[in-house]
Parts: structure tokens; C-alpha cells; sequence
């Protein structure tokens, strides 16, 4: 694992850049995951930026979305699908057809199988929950877990909350890729930015390997890169 502690969010977002779109110059046609939230947004539009001045293309890769909510239709302004086609899709050259989420309805193992079908995931961008989640695996995610609806912790909810107009608007349940089906993945990218993530960065990184804290599954992987600000290394003891 390699922990990288940067100034600010920007200083982030611009390294994080960096490394995607070496990963996607490396492998064009590679099967690339995206997660969302407020975290990767600046390195979305750093990947836009550099989409638009010729040195990336995404025409070649397909893309595996960690996550959606369950009860949201793909057009609500909340849903995972219209914020990756806002925030990144629908300002690069990906293709529509390789462009997938775990399903809301049906069988989500189903989503694993697709995963394996494409042959792995090269990259797989990670944000961090305040309570040390990483997809929506909360607190108590069995480490073998596969892709899977699951039910949102209420500090999960609570922090959600402020995407909606009304905390009771915000969805109960998500589907989620696995933790297993996370450390699968060839190269893992994990982002964390600000004061009110450095208890759960101290726990993933430095506190032991347990389901209490899923995050913590990460010291196990043998490709990981960490980007923080400087806030959110506060409490990190090795620096």
C-alpha cells in the first residue's frame, strides 16, 4: 500500500488524474471502476480536461460502476447513473453500450459474472465513508461478500442526506459491488479528503483487519494507492 498525503483537495484530484489516465494509456481498452459521491469529482473533471486536450481517450474501455441506490429511476438527479453521466460519461467519448452498473432488480451476482466475462478490473477508484465503508459494504460486511443489495447504515443515510431536499428522500438500500469482488481488482485507487474522514482513514490504515471497519479489508491487497489532504491524514501516526 502506498500512502500519499497531499495539500489540499485539488493537489489530490490533479494526482489522482495522473494516475488514471496513465492506467488508461497503458491499457485503452481496459475495464476501468468508477465510484461516485463528492470525492472523485475534481478528478473527473481533471480526466474531462484531459480528455478534451487529445492526451486520453475512452473510447476502448468499459466501465464498472461500484454502486446505485435502489428505488431511484436512472434519470433522478440523485441516481448514480445521471451523476457518471454528468459529472464524467456524457463529456468524454465512452461508449454507451460499455458503460455498466449492478443491476437494481434481478440477480446482482449476475453483475460479478459480467465483471469476470470482461476479464477483471484494471482500476478501481474508491472514495471512504465516514464510518470506514467503502462501495456501500457498512459496518459488519462479511469480507468474501459479493455484489449484493444491502441495507444503509443511518450514519450513511445521514450523510447522504444533504444531496436531497428531505433527509426521508434519501434511499434505505443500494446495491454494491462485493469486498471481494474489490480486492479482486488488479489496482485499487482510494481518495479521502477532509477532516471528518481522518478517524475512518486511521482505521482503515492503521487499525486492524475486521469487518467493524470495511476499508480495513484494503491492507490486504497488493496494489493500492491512498491520496489524502491534509486533513484527513490528521490522526495517521506513520507519516
Amino acid at each position: 500500500m502506498v500512502i500519499k498525503c497531499l495539500e489540499n483537495y485539488e493537489a489530490i484530484s490533479s494526482h489522482a488524474a495522473d494516475i488514471v489516465a496513465a492506467a488508461i494509456l497503458e491499457k485503452p481498452t481496459g475495464v476501468f471502476g468508477f465510484a461516485t459521491g463528492s470525492t472523485p469529482v475534481g478528478l473527473y473533471k481533471s480526466l474531462i480536461t484531459c480528455y478534451q486536450r487529445g492526451e486520453i481517450t475512452f473510447s476502448g474501455l468499459t466501465t464498472m460502476n461500484l454502486d446505485e441506490y435502489v428505488g431511484l429511476s436512472a434519470d433522478h438527479d440523485q441516481s448514480y447513473r445521471f451523476f457518471m453521466q454528468h459529472q464524467l460519461f456524457g463529456h468524454v467519448d465512452v461508449r454507451p453500450e460499455c458503460i455498466n452498473f449492478p443491476p437494481v432488480s434481478g440477480e446482482p451476482s449476475a453483475f460479478d459474472d459480467l465483471i469476470q466475462d470482461k476479464g477483471g478490473i484494471d482500476l478501481q477508484i474508491l472514495g471512504l465513508g465516514s464510518n470506514g465503508h467503502i462501495g456501500f459494504n457498512e459496518p459488519g460486511s462479511a469480507f468474501d461478500s459479493r455484489t449484493r443489495i444491502v441495507g444503509l447504515s443511518s450514519s450513511t443515510i445521514r450523510d447522504n442526506a444533504r444531496f436531497f431536499e428531505h433527509s426521508r428522500d434519501v434511499p434505505r438500500k443500494a446495491v454494491t459491488m462485493g469486498i471481494r469482488t474489490i480486492l479482486e481488482t488488479r489496482q485499487i485507487l482510494l481518495l479521502a479528503s477532509g477532516a471528518n474522514k481522518a478517524d475512518a482513514v486511521v482505521r482503515c490504515l492503521e487499525g486492524p483487519q475486521t469487518e467493524d471497519v470495511p476499508g480495513s479489508s484494503l491492507q490486504s491487497h497488493h496494489n493500492v494507492t491512498v491520496l489524502l489532504d491534509e486533513a484527513a491524514a490528521t490522526g495517521l501516526t506513520q507519516k
